[in-house]
């Protein structure tokens, strides 16, 4: 058996420098795993995408599909498409699930309603199954107004009243997921002050934005570190 404590390298795309790994990058860096992260649309990532034993491709507030706006979509949409479809181990978070949905041949698009604040999540039977049955009836962020339909072989593990398609996996290692179980609820104000507009567009109450945060956040960094060592330990390496 392969001891999942050892060493390895994770590629981390971030979109924006306020999404990170968050919560996440707590468990990988207790792990012992080196991490590096790389800004989309300013470095290379196909070396990478094709190079490490984990990639995790963070969030952003833009749309896989403008790529006539952001060209270099194309670049880490073709780049992802490799590493899926040689089986190795990726984790997408928000617009990273979306790029995952994209490069497996779905269709990713404007879903019409803005979703974003703290809920739960509705589990399938695979996600009972899988490592987010560790977040239970915990609320997680949610902070989207894109969807995506599921990918064919992909596997559905969440949905909400909003949105059906909120998580799901393909095979043992590849993991989407629309919502941030990532999020670092110490750190809410960088979200509040970088996403203001959309915010203030979307008519969400900031002051009870924050508040809800700093109350059920603490319960995400337990669930959420449970859940991706979950993940981690059940990867087939």
């Amino acid at each position: 058996m392969v001891n999942p404590h050892t060493p390895r390298h994770v590629a981390v795309i971030r979109h924006m420098a306020f999404e990170d790994t968050g919560i996440f990058g707590e468990v990988l860096t207790q792990r012992g795993w080196t991490v590096a992260t790389l800004e989309a649309g300013i470095d290379d990532l196909a070396p990478a995408l094709r190079e490490a034993d984990l990639a995790v491709v963070l969030g952003g507030p833009i749309g896989v599909y403008e790529t006539d706006r952001y060209p270099f979509l194309n670049a880490e949409r073709a780049a992802l498409e490799q590493r899926l479809a040689a089986g190795r181990p990726t984790l997408g978070i928000c617009l990273g699930a979306q790029l995952i949905a994209q490069a497996l041949g779905a269709r990713v698009y404007p879903g019409g309603r803005k979703e974003i604040g703290w809920s739960g999540l509705r589990l399938s039977e695979a996600g009972a199954r899988s490592c987010l049955a560790a977040l239970g009836d915990q609320p997680v962020l949610h902070w989207h107004g894109d969807t995506f339909d599921l990918p064919a072989g992909a596997q559905l593990l969440a949905s909400t009243d909003v949105y059906e398609n909120q998580a799901f996996s393909v095979g043992g290692n590849v993991l989407a997921l629309q919502f941030h179980a990532e999020a670092d609820s110490r750190r809410i104000e960088q979200w509040l002050i970088g996403h203001t507009c959309e915010l203030s567009a979307a008519g969400i109450d900031i002051p009870a934005l924050r508040a809800r945060s700093h109350e059920v956040g603490p319960g995400l960094r337990a669930a959420g570190t449970r859940m991706l060592a979950d993940w981690l330990d059940r990867l087939a390496w």
